[in-house]
């Protein structure tokens, strides 16, 4: 079982720091060099940098919840969801198809609990 994930190269699991400018406000960011591949995917099929999509991230975060809380899990978990989201056939394997091309509620319809979507109060299932 192990080598299936021992046998991963170790440049994957290297990690880098990037400088990026939110606002005019520099911050860093540490991920592994496999989550930097997994965001480079995603901006490239919405014809953005890495940076355009973190920062679009952001936004749409601050938005949504009103604080960010620790960013650079919320970037790795993003890089997840999106392969457990391809592997599910949720988003199309086709890179050339744009994300926000996709409809969001189609693709998160009926997704397990637990599986990152947070739960509504006062619904049981």
């Amino acid at each position: 079982m192990c080598e299936v994930f021992i046998s991963a190269d170790p440049q994957s699991y290297d990690s880098r720091t990037r400088s990026i400018r939110l606002h005019g406000v520099v911050t860093s960011i540490r991920l592994e060099n496999l989550f930097w591949q997994v965001l480079e995917e995603i901006a490239q099929r919405d014809d953005m940098g890495v940076v355009q999509l973190i920062e679009k991230l952001y936004d749409e975060l601050v938005a949504a919840r009103g604080e960010v809380g620790n960013f650079a899990s919320f970037l790795r978990v993003s890089a997840l969801r999106y392969e457990a989201l391809l592997a599910q056939g949720r988003i199309p394997a086709d890179t050339r198809i744009a994300i926000r091309s996709l409809d969001a509620q189609a693709v998160l319809h009926a997704l397990p609990r637990g599986w990152g979507r947070p739960a509504r109060v006062g619904v049981t299932s």
